[in-house]
């Protein structure tokens, strides 16, 4: 597992939208912008499945994504790979599903996909882009 750094929780915390991606068992790739990602703590997100239909598929076939987080003012960027964990119940389902109804309600909150952090990569331009940190 890796832990996300102080300054790379500040930038996460400062995003509305993050594009995830996924890849089918084939290596057919997918990126769709989810709203709900929540950082449950340093090595763990929570990713709200509203109205994810490839991005599931993907999941239940290839349990692996990565998340890019880009902050413009602060000009910071990492990518995030994980291993994901559906939910569809149980109480994480149901906090999380929670969360989404009080935010917004009438959206379906369907599952949960839990991410557990295994990589981060620097997606800053230079001599580090691409480099693992993490």
């Amino acid at each position: 597992m890796a832990k996300l750094t102080p300054e790379m929780k500040e930038t996460f915390s400062r995003n509305k939208l993050f594009p995830v991606a996924t890849a089918s068992k084939k290596g057919v790739p997918n990126v769709a912008p989810i709203a709900f990602v929540i950082m449950v703590d340093e090595e763990t997100l929570w990713l709200a499945d509203n109205f994810m239909h490839k991005t599931l598929a993907n999941v239940k076939e290839n349990p692996q994504a990565a998340i890019y987080v880009y902050d413009s003012e602060l000009k910071k960027c990492f990518q995030i790979k994980g291993a994901i964990e559906l939910k569809t119940a149980g109480p994480d389902f149901e906090k999380m599903r929670k969360m989404v109804l009080d935010k917004k309600p009438g959206l379906p909150a369907k599952s949960l996909l839990v991410m557990k952090i295994t990589e981060v990569f620097d997606c800053n331009p230079g001599p580090h882009a691409g480099k693992k940190v993490l």
